[in-house]
């Protein structure tokens, strides 16, 4: 789903951005509710330059809130890997610097390819066509894993974030 955001770009840069994990939902732009086989809920958020993905296992019990985004009071810190097995979460992250025109050319590309994904939720900003955040599920991962990609585009900076978790269902 590809939806116009009305809100300004968040001016801000990949080196302000930390990962959260836990606590409440933040206000959102635009969210997307779904439901994957086995009836666990994604919920996908987009927060200005960032996001927020909320997971409920079957029974509705929200199991994990995963933010990605410049959280007040929080030095910014976005790790390049973060792996707890006992709780069976992994996540991953880099940030790219494109070679000029290159930033333009693969938002261009995810724009077209995630545009129609069911499982997929694209803010666009106003002002710049490659001011991006996106998430998608994972639909490839076997039984008992639920997982999600996320681009964020920074063109005043020629950076491009991208995040991966992966999380074994209870």
């Amino acid at each position: 789903m590809l939806v116009s955001l009305h809100t300004p770009y968040v001016d801000t840069c990949a080196a302000d951005l930390s990962l959260a994990l836990g606590g409440p939902e933040r206000p959102a732009l635009h969210v997307r509710d779904l439901t994957l086989p086995g009836d666990v809920r994604l919920r996908l958020r987009l927060l200005g330059a960032s996001h927020q993905v909320v997971l409920a296992e079957p029974g509705g019990a929200a199991a994990l809130t995963e933010t990605v985004a410049c959280l007040p009071g929080r030095p910014p810190h976005l790790p390049g890997a973060l792996h707890d097995e006992a709780g069976g979460y992994r996540f991953t992250a880099s940030v790219l610097r494109p070679a000029d025109g290159e930033l333009h050319t693969r938002i261009a590309g995810l724009r077209a390819d995630l545009a129609d994904d069911p499982y997929a939720l694209v803010g666009v900003f106003p002002g710049d066509p490659d001011a991006v955040t996106a998430l998608a599920v994972r639909t490839d991962l076997p039984h008992g894993s639920v997982g999600w990609r996320t681009w964020h585009a920074y063109p005043q900076t020629n950076e491009l974030v991208l995040t991966e978790t992966v999380v074994a269902l209870r």
